[in-house]
């Protein structure tokens, strides 16, 4: 997360494929699930990665087969707190978006089951409680009553990744199932034209 050359640190203060603002300094988070554990850790923050001594010091003692991450740049009107940075988390699974939705396409529940009142947050809740067999659907269905809709979400379980795509200028689905595991390439890469790192 901190060392490649495309690292979340390097995306937060240099992004290479961010439609809008500069950098991503209004949060980041990390999941990941250490041997032995059911649920993932998670470690969140509305401060800018680069500025997080105490993340690099402990980064380098953590081990996982599997993590999720992103760095945020909020969207205009959206809280700049914790609890709005991904990855958000239910049960086993951790969920990231990258993009924006208007929050009146979103059912009243969402609100009310959200962790912030960002757009990711709710559309985060919305995915739960709907489950994640039914992302493709979710994704469908926000897409089709929010056409300016940026929807690029990662889920993870521990053991397998589910990546989504829905926004300009890709207006499609395309669903990624594959282990969460360090030989396969798509647990860094999303599916469809998006970078590694999310923004809300």
């Amino acid at each position: 997360m901190l060392e490649p050359p495309a690292s979340l640190l390097v995306q937060s203060y240099a992004p290479r494929r961010q439609r809008h603002g500069t950098v991503n300094a209004d949060g980041w988070g990390t999941g990941w699930w250490a041997p032995g554990r059911a649920e993932p850790a998670r470690w969140r923050s509305a401060t800018p990665l680069w500025g997080s001594a105490s993340f690099a010091s402990v980064a380098p003692a953590v081990s996982s087969s599997c993590v999720l991450a992103a760095v945020r740049s909020a969207t205009v009107g959206m809280p700049v707190d914790e609890s709005a940075a991904a990855p958000f988390t239910d049960g086993r699974w951790l969920l990231s978006h990258n993009g924006r939705v208007d929050r009146a396409v979103l059912p009243p529940a969402a609100a009310v089951a959200a962790e912030s009142v960002c757009d990711s947050a709710q559309l985060a809740a919305l995915v739960f409680a709907t489950g994640l067999d039914a992302l493709g659907e979710v994704v469908r269905d926000v897409g089709g009553r929010d056409p300016a809709a940026r929807l690029n979400l990662l889920a993870a379980d521990g053991t397998r990744l589910l990546a989504t795509t829905w926004g300009t200028p890709c207006r499609c689905w395309r669903p990624r199932r594959a282990p969460c595991s360090p030989a396969s390439p798509s647990t860094t890469t999303p599916a469809g034209p998006t970078s590694p790192t999310a923004t809300s």
